[in-house]
């Protein structure tokens, strides 16, 4: 039981993750319609127009129709006589089948509709076959229509032998004798194509018979040809016995090749126990039995054994030692010209010194018989040889006789078919000819008018219709454009959106500004000229959901950096027109609203804002100090807003910013502001393209990146944060957000329209302007 009660609590859950997926999804979905609704409607409007253009020039029609029953007699006849013969069908000429298919193109046909046109002329002399069948390239939209009527139950429905021919004209009578004409005309043609089709079905058999005889001739004598000339009966038979041979003979090579291999074994084993090489052993095999060599080498021996008894007694230079040094070398001259008269010459590698010419050309017992084994083995080895290679030879043979019979084989099963078919097309065709003599008599299709032609009933102007298809292609049309504008544009367009593509954490989302238009006065008064300098920008900075949007920002930012506030922030952007300077100086003023002593700094020495959105002087500000000699106090070009409010400005435009903002001044300035406020505000330059934002941001404790909607892209945003990955980035705020707007009303209970005039109806809200 608790099992199944976790899986039907899993399957809940991820039901309502499945259905908020889809929640959202279509919220997107709507989000984009209500975004792109202009091109949508745009869009929607043209064709819409063409439409309702095309439905006011658009007039009545009357449609007429008639039905003929299409039947025929010669194909009742063959189904009646089916069983006792040969179906005449499948050898006569193919229309004497009933083909519905072709009886509606037939009937619709521009020679039979001509004919209709001609009976028409004397009534109508301006129709045209156009005009009745209509233009070729818009068959489905031709006034003139043939369909087969469909007969049967509702679930089970076929195509009956009925016709009905049906034709639209402004005209009920036009209609009506248009299909008269058309009667008139099917009806000639059937009696014509009665009289051709039964004419041809005999001709089409007395023509296919003298083809036929001299293709069954031809056949044969093309197989006789052939064997003739391969002087072969049966390709297939032969074919097979060769196969057999060629494999008895792979066979017998494997076999032999085989015993090939063991030879080679026994020969190379047998030379490794003789340790001597093949030429060397067959020398000592032939002197071995050499009566001369074998007297003279046992002479050498016996000289040998006396010579070592003296040499144990006397000294090398012995008269007697030396008479039988000399003996022994002639005999060794001796024992080397019989080796060289009974082996015909000795081996350039045989060694032919005195000591060691006995032993390598001396076999015993065992070394003789290993010898006689090896002699053996090498002429098994050269039989073996041979004989392979004559059943190469026979191999070779086979496969080249084999290699032609594949084109042999197929000209003979060419042939073979050939025969049997026409031999039975013969056959079948004069069985034919003696059941199509009679019926001969019995016509071909038979075309009957089943209900003859009525005046043009009303259809309609089709007005309805074009302004429905107008309207339903224009929406399909601006919905399409808008998903495809979407799908091309790159701009972030919502929050959610927006929050997915970004790592960094949403510190606050801020709404969109309204336009606050100032009433001039019908008199201009002299005191009236300040006021409307900075009565706008105070109204927007001053705007109850701008103000409530950046005093939660900041508590948002205290909790970030708690337990040890950040005492200098930085505010970028990825590109320019984002906000930063708008939400810089409001969340200054948010600050400042706590009683906490805080200094805004317009770090955007190239286009600086904050001077004129707090419309005070741009005479002396950072780059004043970063500049000017150290005798230039931070006071004099610091400006109080309020009491604990003040700023910075920017200051007229250095020449080498990027080296003003890096140097030692620049990092002393921002410790001494941290040390006197607390809290610096930084407005610094966008940071794509630019290294300012990146050289301020590592002065200061954290960076805040402003985010507009409908501004930055998907690649500015990635290259931005790419850019920043290296800062310390505390996260982001998403500017100009309509669905903020829409959240403050409704939480408030205040109008959009009080809203924008910066005023609500709370009285617990009213009076908290900051100016």
């Amino acid at each position: 039981m608790a099992d199944t009660s976790l899986d039907n609590e899993r399957l809940s859950v991820e039901h309502r993750v499945e259905n908020r997926a889809n929640a959202t999804d279509l919220r997107q979905l709507f989000t984009v319609l209500l975004r792109r609704r202009l091109l949508i409607l745009s869009l929607f409007c043209i064709p819409l127009s063409a439409s309702s253009f095309l439905a006011l020039m658009a007039k009545p029609t009357y449609q007429s129709s008639m039905q003929l029953l299409v039947s025929s007699n010669l194909y009742q006849g063959q189904n009646s006589n089916a069983q006792g013969g040969v179906e005449e069908s499948d050898f006569t000429d193919s229309n004497l089948k009933v083909d519905y298919t072709a009886q509606l193109s037939v009937m619709t046909s521009p020679k039979l509709v001509e004919r209709a046109v001609e009976l028409l002329r004397p009534e109508y002399p301006n129709i045209t076959v156009e005009e009745i069948n209509g233009k070729p390239a818009k068959v489905k939209q031709s006034p003139l229509k043939v369909t087969q009527v469909e007969s049967g139950t509702k679930t089970l429905q076929t195509l009956s032998q009925v016709f009905e021919v049906t034709f639209v004209a402004g005209d009920p009578i036009k209609s009506q004798k248009v299909l008269q004409a058309l009667q008139n005309v099917y009806q000639i043609y059937n009696l014509e194509q009665q009289k051709l089709r039964l004419t041809n079905g005999l001709a089409f058999v007395n023509e296919q018979l003298p083809k036929i005889r001299k293709d069954v001739s031809q056949a044969e004598a093309n197989l006789e040809n052939f064997r003739k000339q391969n002087k072969l009966l049966d390709p297939e038979v032969q074919a097979k016995n060769l196969l057999d041979a060629l494999a008895a003979v792979e066979s017998e090579r494997r076999t032999i090749r085989a015993q090939f291999q063991d030879q080679q074994a026994r020969y190379n084993k047998l030379q490794q126990q003789i340790s001597r090489s093949p030429q060397q052993a067959l020398i000592a095999s032939r002197l071995s039995q050499s009566p001369r060599y074998q007297s003279l080498l046992d002479e050498i021996q016996a000289l040998d054994v006396t010579l070592e008894k003296l040499r144990v007694q006397y000294r090398d230079d012995y008269p007697k030692v030396q008479d039988l040094l000399k003996q022994r070398q002639n005999l060794i001259g001796l024992l080397r010209t019989e080796a060289g008269r009974s082996a015909d010459r000795l081996p350039a590698q045989l060694s032919t010194t005195e000591k060691s010419l006995p032993k390598q050309l001396q076999l015993g017992d065992s070394d003789r018989k290993l010898v006689d084994a090896l002699v053996d083995a090498q002429v098994v080895w050269f039989g073996l040889s041979a004989r392979d290679q004559s059943l190469a030879k026979s191999e070779q043979q086979l496969r080249s006789t084999l290699l032609k019979y594949p084109q042999l084989l197929a000209e003979y099963n060419r042939l073979m078919p050939e025969i049997a078919i026409n031999r039975k097309t013969l056959e079948q065709l004069l069985q034919t000819q003696q059941n199509l003599g009679i019926k001969i008599a019995q016509g071909g299709f038979n075309w009957q008018i089943i209900r003859d032609p009525e005046p043009g009933v009303y259809m309609g102007t089709g007005r309805i219709m074009l302004l429905v298809s107008g309207a339903v292609f224009g929406l399909v049309l601006g919905i399409g454009a808008a998903f495809l504008l979407e799908a091309l544009d790159d701009t972030i367009h919502s929050c959610d959106e927006l929050q997915k593509l970004s790592s960094l954490p949403v510190l606050g989302i801020t709404p969109k500004l309204p336009n606050f238009e100032l009433k001039k006065p019908s008199i201009a008064l002299p005191f009236f000229k300040q006021q409307s300098l900075t009565s706008q920008r105070i109204q927007a900075l001053n705007w109850f959901p701008f103000r409530e949007s950046m005093d939660l920002i900041y508590q948002n930012i205290q909790i970030l950096g708690s337990p040890l506030s950040f005492k200098s922030l930085l505010l970028t952007s990825a590109l320019t027109g984002e906000g930063k300077s708008t939400l810089a100086a409001g969340m200054a003023l948010s600050v400042a609203r706590l009683q906490r002593r805080v200094l805004l700094i317009d770090a955007d020495l190239r286009r600086s804002n904050i001077h004129k959105l707090l419309n005070l002087s741009n005479d002396r500000g950072l780059s004043t100090l970063l500049t000017e000699e150290a005798d230039v106090r931070e006071r004099d070009c610091i400006q109080s807003v309020q009491p604990s409010l003040d700023v910075l400005t920017a200051g007229p435009t250095p020449t080498d910013i990027v080296k003003l903002l890096s140097s030692q001044r620049m990092k002393h300035l921002i410790e001494s502001f941290e040390q006197s406020y607390d809290l610096v505000l930084v407005d610094a330059p966008p940071i794509l393209g630019l290294a300012d934002a990146s050289i301020v941001a590592s002065l200061c404790s954290g960076t805040v990146v402003v985010e507009r909607l409908n501004r930055v892209t998907r690649f500015d945003l990635n290259q931005s944060l790419e850019a920043l990955s290296k800062l310390n980035v505390i996260g982001a705020i998403i500017n100009e957000s309509k669905e903020c707007n829409s959240r403050y009303t409704v939480y408030d209970g205040t109008s959009q329209d009080n809203l924008e005039r910066g005023f609500t109806t709370n009285p617990n809200l009213a009076g908290r302007g900051i100016f």
